[in-house]
This record gives C-alpha cells, structure tokens and sequence, in this order.
C-alpha cells in the first residue's frame, strides 16, 4: 500500500470515529461523503426545523454544517484539534428542503499547532455557493481515535 492510501484510510478511519461520537452532526442529518487528509464534504438537508423568520434557513444551521466540515478535515490526520477562530460570509439564501454541500480543505498548517481551513457551502442541485467559511484550528493534546481499554 502506498502512502496516499494509507493517509487516506486513517482519514476515513478519524471521519468513522467522530461521527459516532457528534451527536450535533447525527441530530441534523449531516452526513459524511469523503475524508482525505486536510479534507472533508458533507451534506446536509435543510428541514422544517432550520428555518427562520423570514422562511430561509437559518445561518446558524450552515454555520453548524460548515464548522463540522471544518471539524472533520483538521481532524483528518488524527491528531486533535478545535477551533480557533471562524468567520462566514452569506452568499445565497438556502430553503426548505435543498441539499447543501460543505466542502472543506486546508490551506496551511502542519508544521506548527495551527492550521487554516476554508469551506465553500454549495446548493447541491445548482452547485451555487451558499456561505463562505474560514476556520482556524489548534492542535491540542490527544488523538481522534482513541484506544481500546485493555480488558
């Protein structure tokens, strides 16, 4: 096996293992697509439940799926990180029922304990760019997945 794939397979491995521990992820809908060191793309679908005043979702609810593409691709290497500091720009309105795409990949980072992501929000259907996120992580102590307790 070479290199790239076996980065790939901890990816994966790192994306199985969150996702069973993030509750907030299950709770929404948002699902994992793909997960490569310093990547991820999930979707989620807006439901009744994410949308505001003003019948559009609520930026809140893309905020939650960007961040979580964010989490899931500084996470990627298994070593663990959280946010540092996070912006996002609104593009477009997403409404009920639509399918929104979070794609998110590193920019720099890996040689220090800060890293820098961007996540472009997609329309599933149109491809049109719904939000802008920019996420900076901070590697901390530990790793994602974590050990078996010896019985």
């Amino acid at each position: 096996m070479n290199d790239t794939v076996l980065a790939d397979d901890l990816a994966q491995a790192c994306a199985v293992a969150m996702y069973a521990r993030d509750r907030a992820a299950q709770t929404m809908g948002i699902t994992v697509l793909e997960a490569r060191p310093g990547y991820a793309r999930l979707d989620m679908t807006i439901t009744e439940t994410m949308i505001n005043g003003h019948d559009i979702a609520h930026g809140g609810a893309i905020f939650t799926l960007a961040d979580t593409a964010f989490a899931y691709a500084c996470n990627s290497r298994n070593e663990a990180n959280v946010a540092l500091q996070c912006s996002i720009s609104f593009t477009s309105a997403a409404r009920l029922g639509e399918r929104l795409v979070a794609v998110g990949e590193q920019r720099s980072g890996g040689t220090g304990r800060t890293g820098v992501y961007d996540i472009a929000v997609l329309r599933a259907d149109d491809e049109e760019l719904v939000a802008l996120f920019r996420g900076v992580c901070y590697r901390v102590n530990g790793t994602v997945l974590q050990e078996e307790p010896e019985s």
